[in-house]
């Protein structure tokens, strides 16, 4: 009867084993397709002096000729050797500028031919944008005029954009450092395989190098040399006036970085040896220091090849680390050291300690700061203010410490000590401004410095800003929002002492928009006026649905009920989530959701089957708490399904749901949570998984938030992999992946042999290989037919399921 049963349900869907084979890409039904058609709003960007507003309209997907293009997989980068650029990237097609101080939009007439542009970057006065070009045989170079809305071409297409960003501003915001394409250098293609001399080899002699699961690695001989090729670049000196000038021989160039002052520019190259187990991040390096027209200074930091680090997410290497400059100073080098060998499991009183190198670099480097935990940042105020701040994983502990670069003697004070995922004590970001070297840097008032936070409490989330008494380190509050039916974000401020803040405010049917606030004056200007494209969603009704799981952890989620609800009627549900680790209950309770925010319907999204009749739970809290020494995936499964039985109690509670009719889906490790609640509970009727990982065998050594390896906690792994209880399945089961998934770990195999070991065992599973995607799908082709793809799977095993 079974087998009966699922070859009727494959007859419904009117596709064979043959068929599926040849299928064409297909689209959903109409109600999901107008909102895929729908307009999205341009990003915006904005000037410090809050003067000038630059609208970038981005393309809504890309088509699948454009991911069917040619690409080569290397040391975990994928570029286009054609147009030597890394691939997947964001285009822009169309720029707008707007005056802040009034409506007036001005169009740039004479953009590039067929525009694909990326990579605005604002000139260190804000005068000008720089942004590449990606033409179908190359990568050119154009610049904004932000006055006149202009644009002006100052290359061929012919830069170096496979290691990413390809241009570096000089700070006399006239010229710019470009990474351009040696002539006559070529990788080899397929259809130009060399003959082999010999096999590929990797040794180890007794190191423990338990490295995560990363994809794209070097192979043979043949990557090492197309990696070396398409890394190498000349680096040219090229003015907004259109002159070129060499400046640099080709190397293997991987970041340029300029001195606040401009006279100086730290450059780091690439080199032997490569690796066959690790990404370019660990390959081999050095920086070296360079005045403004390219004379060599000195070295500064050489650095190994890293195969082999200590085990442990705060694992880091032994030596200099986090190399930058001082924001706040003209020239002055700074950066890290572990002070227990980058070895989390060492006990030491200090984990890191922070030195400078004030320029011409020829003396004594000096310590200016030793943090508890691992050092993440630091905020410069002046010579005698800055602020830092650490971290450690372990306890989720985050330390904030207020010091004194020129004086180490005096001891840091701490400003803060929190669990960094208890959000509702979350302080806020600290305010920063430009100083004269166009570097960010606090902004000081006397002894006071201001934050903005997002304000999340148990009432919900209203933004706010702050000024912190470095002296008393005691707080006032100058301005929280109290918008109750809108959700308003502070994005950033234009002048905090005057009491000007760029906020963004939205409702459920209201589109996000722009404004400037004036908290002091008591004033709001609209900056923008984007209309909602997705007048079809108005009317859904949304909330933040609270509730506890049965051990009394609190637990929240963004529930919307169906287009057209009717009072009384039972619906089917679509549940959507994503598990996250925490090391205390407190924290893991906390409700991030806000019920004003604005209905946004993305292609990875649930909320499209509003349209369709189904009651949708999107991002279901799904904490996965481990206490103390007691690690959180001990106990995954069963957590795993408490938290699910949970959300579909209160929502069957409000009397809004058939509970025989629920799904639940997710993506990546939110497939993997899928598979397993499908293997492990009777709750749903059927699920979706999209690109995830299915035996943890293949991750041995480490996953997601699990840092133990497969032979420290073997049953562990075993007891989390679906593919070890394949044999437990019960529900249908739609796998979706990318055909060449970028993600690490989540190799397309995982759902290759997770579907053959379900089909091996009788399961009722459909197996969608999206062709040309990675970990995210980008195509609209692919976009459309996942959509079609998931809107059968529900109406046959959900809505209509027998």
């Amino acid at each position: 009867m079974k087998h009966l049963f699922t070859l009727a349900a494959f007859l419904l869907m009117a596709i064979s084993i043959k068929a599926q084979e040849s299928i064409t890409y297909q689209k959903p039904p109409k109600e999901i397709l107008d909102l895929v058609d729908a307009p999205i709003a341009p990003s915006v960007r904005i000037d410090d002096k809050g003067e000038y507003a630059v609208l970038l309209y981005r393309e809504n997907f890309k088509s699948i000729e454009e991911l069917s293009e040619k690409e080569l997989r290397l040391a975990g980068i994928r570029v286009n050797p054609v147009i030597n650029s890394v691939t997947g990237q964001t285009y822009f097609i169309d720029v707008q500028i707007k005056k802040v101080s009034n409506d007036q939009i001005l169009k740039v007439p004479n953009l590039p031919k067929n525009a694909k542009m990326t990579g605005f970057n604002w000139s260190p006065d804000q005068k000008l944008m720089a942004f590449t070009n990606t033409t179908s045989t190359g990568v050119e170079l154009w610049v904004l005029d932000i006055k006149t809305a202009s644009v002006k071409q100052l290359t061929k297409a012919n830069l170096n954009n496979n290691l990413g960003r390809s241009f570096t501003w000089f700070k006399d915001s006239k010229s710019l450092l470009v990474s351009i394409v040696p002539e006559n250098i070529k990788p080899i293609l397929d259809g130009e395989k060399e003959v082999p001399t010999g096999p590929t080899i990797s040794s180890n002699f007794g190191s423990k190098a338990q490295n995560r699961t990363y994809q794209d690695l070097l192979k043979n001989k043949i990557d090492e040399t197309n990696f070396e090729i398409l890394a190498t670049a000349e680096l040219y000196k090229i003015g907004v006036d259109g002159s070129q000038k060499l400046w640099k021989n080709a190397a293997m160039y991987r970041g340029i970085n300029f001195s606040p002052n401009g006279n100086y520019v730290l450059i780091s190259e690439m080199k032997r040896p490569f690796s066959y187990i690790v990404p370019l991040s660990r390959f081999p390096y050095d920086v070296n220091l360079y005045d403004v027209s390219g004379n060599f200074i000195k070295k500064i930091q050489e650095v190994p090849l890293i195969e082999v680090l200590p085990k442990g997410f705060m694992a880091v290497q032994k030596g200099m680390r986090q190399l930058n400059w001082r924001n706040d100073q003209g020239a002055t080098l700074v950066w890290t050291e572990a002070l227990d060998g980058g070895d989390p499991a060492v006990i030491v009183d200090f984990r890191d300690e922070v030195l400078q190198l004030i320029a011409p670099f020829d003396g004594k480097p000096q310590s200016i700061l030793k943090v508890k935990n691992r050092f993440s940042n630091i905020y410069w105020g002046n010579s005698n203010t800055a602020i830092a701040v650490d971290n450690w994983r372990d306890d989720r502990n985050t330390k904030t410490y207020v010091f004194n670069p020129s004086n180490n003697q005096q001891k840091p004070v701490v400003i803060s000590d929190r669990n960094y995922q208890d959000t509702y004590s979350d302080p806020g970001n600290f305010v920063t401004k430009r100083n004269e070297f166009s570097e960010d840097i606090l902004e000081l008032d006397n002894d006071h410095v201001y934050l903005i936070g997002d304000g999340f409490s148990e009432k919900g989330k209203f933004p706010f800003v702050d000024q912190l008494n470095l002296k008393t380190l005691k707080t006032k509050r100058l301005y929280q929002s109290k918008l109750n039916d809108k959700l308003e974000n502070i994005v950033n401020s234009f002048n905090i002492k005057k009491g000007e803040i760029l906020v963004r405010i939205e409702s459920k049917n209201e589109y996000p928009n722009y404004y400037i606030r004036n908290y002091k004056k008591n004033t709001l200007k609209a900056l923008t006026k984007f209309e909602n494209p997705y007048k079809s969603l108005q009317s859904v009704h949304s909330e933040v649905l609270t509730y506890k799981r049965e051990d009394g952890l609190d637990l929240s989620g963004k529930l919307y009920l169906p287009v057209g609800y009717e009072k009384g009627k039972k619906y089917p549900m679509v549940m959507w989530a994503y598990p996250r680790e925490f090391k205390d209950k407190s924290s893991a309770g906390q409700v991030t959701a806000n019920p004003n925010e604005f209905i946004y319907p993305s292609y990875g999204s649930p909320i499209y089957w509003v349209t369709r009749g189904y009651v949708v739970l999107d991002d279901a809290a799904f904490p996965i708490v481990g206490e103390g020494t007691e690690e959180p995936n001990d106990t995954f499964v069963k957590q795993l399904v408490g938290n699910a039985k949970a959300a579909i109690d209160a929502v069957d509670k409000l009397g809004y749901i058939d509970r025989t009719k629920v799904a639940v889906g997710g993506h990546s490790y939110g497939a993997f949570m899928t598979a397993n609640l499908l293997s492990h509970s009777d709750l749903f009727a059927a699920g979706i998984a999209r690109s995830g990982a299915y035996n943890r065998t293949l991750t041995p050594f480490g996953f997601q938030g699990e840092e133990r390896n497969y032979w420290e906690a073997p049953e562990t792994y075993n007891i989390m992999s679906p593919f070890m209880n394949a044999h437990k399945m019960k529900y249908p089961l739609l796998l979706v992946h990318g055909e060449i998934d970028d993600n690490s770990g989540t190799f397309p195999v995982q759902s290759e042999r997770y579907f053959n070991a379900l089909k091996g065992l009788g399961a009722t599973v459909r197996y969608v290989v999206l062709p040309n995607e990675k970990h995210g799908y980008r195509a609209k082709e692919s976009v459309l037919h996942l959509l079609w793809e998931q809107d059968q799977w529900l109406e046959t095993y959900v809505k209509n399921k027998k």
